[in-house]
């Protein structure tokens, strides 16, 4: 399979260009097979679901609110079963509920893992996603993301490889350092320093400063079954989308 079947959209990068069913009728037109919804999209899933059939899209894995995973992880499963998922992903944690040291991330970690198997229970795989803060070394030299691995087995990485480069850390080493846990790849990429500074110094996928072809390569080699355009910021979605489904037609 070629990376650009693994390919998908996460449509946060177009939450400021509404409507939805204009952008899903964008998207299948630039070639998308694949989204990935996130949790403000999942009010009406029977709706939601009908307007990826409309466009005959697919939602292999979707973003949802670490509250709703624990507070009520059936009804997560049923919105994941829903849209015919097969990843669940919880993507943040906010900064006051950040731990400061191994040991709170170590409890991090014992409340994600009884999500992974309640998830589990329910034929979903479950995952964590990473932003910066994830990829800095604690005080005592751990790093937050090892740390959340190690809770269990059953939870795997969704790897944002822009933000791993954002802490100032190589994503091919820690891709590699966590191969076999990577269930998807959040496909990013970064501006040189001091550009793009209005869309937060993102770029479109392969216009940044980040060896994507490499890292792609790299995360399917650790097990990225889902590979998902991501920018945080865009200004033109429609240009970003575009301009990344053309570089992942060049990925080997």
């Amino acid at each position: 399979m070629a990376p650009i079947d693994l390919l998908s959209f996460q449509l946060y990068s177009a939450r400021n260009f509404p409507p939805l069913e204009a952008q899903l009728a964008e998207l299948a037109g630039l070639g998308y097979a694949r989204v990935e919804p996130y949790g403000g999209l999942y009010a009406a899933p029977d709706e939601f679901a009908a307007a990826l059939r409309r466009h005959r899209l697919s939602a292999p894995s979707g973003h949802f609110d670490l509250a709703l995973l624990e507070d009520n992880p059936a009804r997560a499963a049923a919105i994941a079963h829903r849209l015919e998922m097969r990843l669940v992903v919880a993507p943040y944690l906010a900064p006051p509920d950040r731990p400061k040291d191994a040991a709170g991330w170590r409890a991090f970690g014992a409340r994600l893992a009884p999500i992974a198997g309640k998830l589990r229970a329910e034929g979903l795989s479950f995952a964590w996603h990473n932003h910066d803060f994830e990829m800095r070394p604690l005080p005592d030299g751990s790093y937050p993301i090892d740390i959340v691995l190690s809770a269990s087995d059953r939870i795997l990485w969704q790897a944002d490889v822009g933000w791993i480069a954002r802490a100032g850390e190589d994503p091919l080493h820690w891709l590699a350092r966590h191969s076999g846990r990577v269930g998807a790849l959040h496909v990013k990429d970064l501006a040189p320093r001091g550009e793009n500074l209005d869309e937060e110094g993102w770029a479109d996928i392969g216009a940044g400063v980040l060896d994507i072809g490499a890292i792609v390569k790299a995360g399917i080699a650790a097990g990225a079954a889902v590979l998902v355009a991501e920018h945080d910021a865009p200004n033109d979605y429609r240009r970003f989308a575009r301009r990344s489904i053309e570089t992942a037609r060049s990925w080997r």
